[in-house]
């Protein structure tokens, strides 16, 4: 496969990168690794806006930025936070578009960051039609939250710190919504280890990328709320990258029931000492459930931690959300 997005622009955006972002620790979990091969977690969860998006969307940013009036994106929460946060450091204005079903805390999070919040509708279709509108009548710059070379090559980094700090890699489990983590994270290990799996897991509320995957072809399925938001949302009928990408990268996709992610929440916080929120426990879930069994050196990412603290402190004390 000749990907739109290769090895080569992932190592530019990792040089792009430093000082701008940071080196979010890779460390070995005892409580996972005990039930076979080592397994190591990626915590994007230490990243400054608490998740991955800040990688894609400040080189996004430091690419665009030169000839932008401002920027503009439709977010579930994090990506909007991370552009809010690389506008705010480049000194450029940035307006954010969110639905009805973004959770407050993360709503309140972009707002603080300086950044103009539109809330549209209930659906991030809905919310991106808005976004477009910004783009015709105010001549904003558009960052996608997952589908642009840029976003892609950004998150990618992450895969880069994996193959290197873990060159026997046989397995990497990565939050897949959009697809730009996990077709980013997928070109860039299959480019340094080919050997070495990437499997993507979601939830079975409203999977869009699994959905599509099966049809064979980008398809709308119904967003629907899951205690992982962050990977709601539509992959665009019109998408030109991160499908392509995702269906010739990936090695599998997995799913989630709520109960099932609720137990990766509370498994993160008891066992690793680590908040993270439904869409970053995803992996974690899945090697609890046995619907990913390692058979060799694995890697999670866990992708973010801004879960609703009183969601959070429910999951952990009572167990899974109705």
């Amino acid at each position: 496969m000749n990907a739109p997005v290769g090895l080569d622009a992932i190592q530019t955006a990792e040089a792009r990168l430093r000082g701008h972002v940071l080196r979010t620790p890779f460390i070995l979990s005892p409580a996972l690794s005990r039930r076979g091969p080592p397994i190591h977690l990626k915590l994007e969860t230490h990243q400054q806006t608490g998740s991955f998006k800040l990688r894609g969307a400040t080189n996004a940013v430091l690419t665009m930025g030169a000839s932008a009036r401002g920027f503009v994106t439709a977010s579930t929460g994090n990506h909007g936070r991370a552009v809010a946060h690389a506008a705010r450091a480049q000194g450029r204005r940035a307006v954010v578009c969110m639905s009805g079903l973004v959770p407050e805390n993360k709503v309140d999070a972009v707002r603080a960051l300086g950044a103009e919040v539109r809330i549209v509708g209930r659906s991030q279709d809905e919310a991106q039609a808005e976004v477009e509108r910004l783009v015709r009548k105010e001549g904003l710059t558009q960052i996608p939250p997952f589908d642009h070379p840029a976003v892609i090559a950004g998150q990618g980094t992450i895969g880069l710190a994996i193959a290197e700090a873990l060159p026997d890699v046989d397995l990497v489990l990565v939050p897949l919504s959009g697809g730009g983590l996990a077709a980013g994270v997928a070109a860039a290990v299959k480019g340094l280890r080919p050997g070495a799996r990437v499997v993507g897991v979601s939830m079975e509320r409203g999977a869009a990328m699994y959905a599509s995957l099966r049809a064979g072809r980008p398809v709308a399925v119904e967003e629907l709320p899951t205690l992982a938001d962050s990977l709601g949302g539509g992959i665009g009928l019109d998408n030109r990258f991160t499908f392509a990408m995702c269906r010739d990268l990936l090695d599998d996709v997995i799913l989630l029931e709520e109960a099932e992610i609720s137990e990766g929440i509370r498994h993160a916080f008891r066992l690793e000492n680590e908040v993270v929120e439904g869409g970053g426990a995803v992996g974690i879930a899945a090697l609890l459930t046995g619907k990913v069994r390692p058979q060799g050196p694995t890697a999670l990412i866990l992708s973010g931690r801004n879960i609703d603290p009183a969601i959070h402190r429910r999951i952990v004390e009572e167990g899974a959300l109705a």
